[in-house]
């Protein structure tokens, strides 16, 4: 079963020790990463590749539609994890255009528990009605609906107390928002890097 992924694997790790004797044994030591990637679990948008950076060096969390909810215990351990422990200086939410879950959060259908998990993107939806009401064109529409909830998701984690807390102690931590291009395959910064209480007021109140 799986022979074929196996054999890849076998390939990759002989293609990394051949590059890097030492890579594995490093990790063996410990994961040091700077980042905390906050991605949905879309299988054309892996983080490390997106990156390019190697396993160690990007943490990473992800689920249906890049989602930050401050009432999920998974999420919320992974956020306390890599700003506590791992003390990571950058989290990144990243979504993408052409999200599917984007798309099924507010095409009407019914299926069940996504359903609940992607309200949050119709209340985002609803917030901002009037700007997506403006937009003629459906996929336009869904793109900057994929923004706004990036937007969204990151005033969620800066509203975190882990965060918080890690700013009242000194510690750098930016939290910053992107959405990734499947056709083009680059990243779009959408220039809402969150550094602070100060950087997160402003993000609210624009929001």
């Amino acid at each position: 079963m799986l022979d074929d992924l196996k054999a890849n694997n076998r390939r990759w790790a002989a293609r990394k020790t051949s590059a890097d004797p030492g890579f594995f044994k490093r990790l063996v030591g410990q994961q040091a990463p700077e980042y905390l990637w906050i991605g949905c679990s879309d299988s054309r948008v892996p983080a490390n590749e997106i990156i390019d950076l190697d396993p160690g060096e990007v943490f990473v969390h992800r689920n249906i539609a890049n989602l930050a909810p401050p009432q999920d215990a998974n999420y919320l351990s992974v956020l306390q994890f890599a700003v506590d422990v791992l003390q990571v200086k950058h989290v990144l939410v990243v979504g993408h255009y052409g999200c599917g879950g984007i798309a099924a959060a507010v095409d009407g259908k019914r299926r069940g528990l996504i359903d609940h998990w992607l309200h949050p993107i119709r209340e985002v939806c609803h917030r901002h009605q009037h700007e997506l009401d403006a937009i003629p064109e459906e996929r336009a529409r869904l793109d900057r609906l994929c923004e706004l909830n990036v937007i969204r998701q990151v005033a969620n984690v800066a509203s975190d107390v882990f965060v918080q807390d890690a700013w009242a102690r000194g510690q750098p931590l930016c939290v910053h928002g992107w959405v990734y291009s499947l056709e083009t395959g680059l990243v779009n910064d959408l220039g809402i890097t969150v550094g602070g209480p100060d950087d997160l007021a402003r993000l609210q109140a624009r929001d």
